[in-house]
């Protein structure tokens, strides 16, 4: 190989080296703190408004969204809380402590405790929701997003956005928001929605 020729190589790794540098550097990040809404990178909204059929200026928790972002596709995992793997209370547990500073329980039939019931009608992001897979009540949690689409972490498919009016929906049990009392702390909401 002449030096001409190396020089060339050299040059097209180091081109190839900046180019995905700067690939990487457009990933999506969580800005802000945990309970801040920030303004989310367009390219983020305009894919998750496409996904959930809303318009991109609905899309407004920059945060939820580059959290989704950078978990969606991770393999599950039972009792993982890793890129290696996650389970579904797991991606729960994160996505609330990431995006909403909300302290949750890590257990599903922990967190089914803490949610003050809804109608689906009446469903925000964020809130919970509740399946019963394998006939054992609330053994499967997902977080609701908007426009009837949940993000949840499937044990053959890994974290991944689905309608909840589609396959899963034969195994919803019970959804709602997570009871929060005046000092921030999750409470127990189990007596008072029965």
């Amino acid at each position: 190989m002449n030096i001409n020729s190396c020089l060339k190589y050299c040059f097209l790794l180091l081109m190839g080296a900046l180019i995905l540098s700067s690939c990487h550097a457009k990933k999506a990040v969580l800005k802000g703190q945990p309970g801040e809404i920030v303004q989310p990178q367009a390219s983020i909204a305009d894919k998750y408004a496409q996904i959930m059929g809303v318009k991109s200026e609905d899309i407004t928790n920059g945060r939820l969204y580059n959290f989704i972002e950078l978990w969606v596709g991770v393999p599950y995992k039972f009792g993982g809380l890793d890129k290696d793997g996650i389970d579904c209370s797991g991606l729960a547990f994160l996505l609330e402590k990431e995006v909403y500073n909300i302290s949750l329980p890590r257990i599903t039939w922990q967190q089914v405790a803490v949610i003050k019931r809804k109608y689906e009608s009446d469903l925000k992001e964020g809130d919970l929701v509740f399946f019963d897979f394998d006939g054992k009540q609330f053994s499967h949690v997902g977080v609701y997003l908007q426009n009837g689409y949940i993000v949840h972490a499937s044990s053959t498919k890994g974290v991944i956005i689905v309608p909840l009016h589609g396959a899963i929906y034969k195994y919803f049990s019970r959804a709602g928001s997570i009871n929060v009392d005046s000092t921030g702390l999750v409470v127990s909401a189990q007596k008072s929605d029965d």
